[in-house]
């Protein structure tokens, strides 16, 4: 997923993640029993590498890293293999993942029913409500029924806007995330509506921005590795090192480093 591309989420949680955990899977390595993929102790994974702060350079040149970056990294190590990353445009990705580029992409990918008829997801590793984002002294601003008659910055291009106007609000357009900061600072607008990764990310570079979140969506937007539809396989081995991930902590200290919060939850 890229921020604005939250669809409609399937129905796996992070339960799953615990479900694997307890499957028998191992987290040990590649070997002659394991998927097919790691046999060669490496595992290829598809990543845009321009999209911050889940796959960027440091510095813009520097070395590659973000949240789905050190995600997968870990992931190799629980399976015992070496990560190899290849950076490609979002718009390549899943062409490269049908043409057998890569063996898994690494970036964000919300887990839908469009996708889920096409290819094999792993648990996810991340999970994002909608929220409402309003400044920090606002008091009107508790449920998305008090939007009713309000102003929200919204792009017209996103869920977000259709959301806004379904909740009453009155809507004023915008380019992108950016510009609904900057007409909430001004007080031209009461609210704006966004994923809460967005939010996170944003108060995390800018920690005295004075916002809040006001409420979130119930339904949240789920992101995982996808896999060709084969590889089921290989989808289990990486739910096994995603269990573990959870279970000792490096899910949560990963969500701390880039936004401040465990997002994996």
């Amino acid at each position: 997923m890229r921020m604005t591309r939250i669809a409609s989420v399937a129905a796996a949680s992070l339960t799953v993640l615990a479900l694997a955990g307890c499957s028998g899977q191992p987290g040990s390595g590649a070997n002659a029993d394991g998927p097919a993929a790691l046999a060669d102790g490496t595992l290829i994974v598809a990543t845009e590498g321009t999209y911050p702060p889940f796959s960027f350079h440091e510095d813009g040149a520097g070395e590659l890293t973000g949240y789905d970056v050190e995600v997968a990294k870990a992931v190799g190590e629980k399976l015992g293999v070496e990560i190899q990353f290849e950076e490609t445009q979002w718009d390549a990705i899943f062409a490269g993942l049908d043409a057998g580029r890569f063996e898994t992409i690494a970036n964000q990918v919300t887990i839908n029913d469009d996708r889920k008829a096409k290819y094999t997801f792993s648990a996810p590793y991340t999970v994002s409500p909608g929220v409402i984002v309003v400044p920090e002294d606002n008091t009107d601003i508790a449920s998305f029924d008090d939007l009713d008659g309000k102003t929200t910055a919204q792009s017209l291009s996103s869920n977000w806007y259709a959301l806004a106007e379904e909740s009453g609000a009155k809507v004023e357009a915008v380019e992108g995330w950016a510009q609904s900061v900057e007409l909430l600072a001004q007080g031209r607008v009461d609210a704006t509506i966004n994923d809460k990764l967005t939010y996170l990310d944003y108060v995390a570079q800018n920690p005295d921005a004075g916002l809040k979140i006001a409420a979130e969506t119930p339904e949240k937007g789920e992101m995982a590795f996808v896999f060709a539809k084969d590889d089921a396989d290989l989808a289990e081995a990486i739910d096994g090192a995603l269990a573990e991930l959870a279970e000792d902590g490096t899910l949560a200290e990963l969500g701390q480093e880039f936004f401040g919060a465990d997002v994996s939850k």
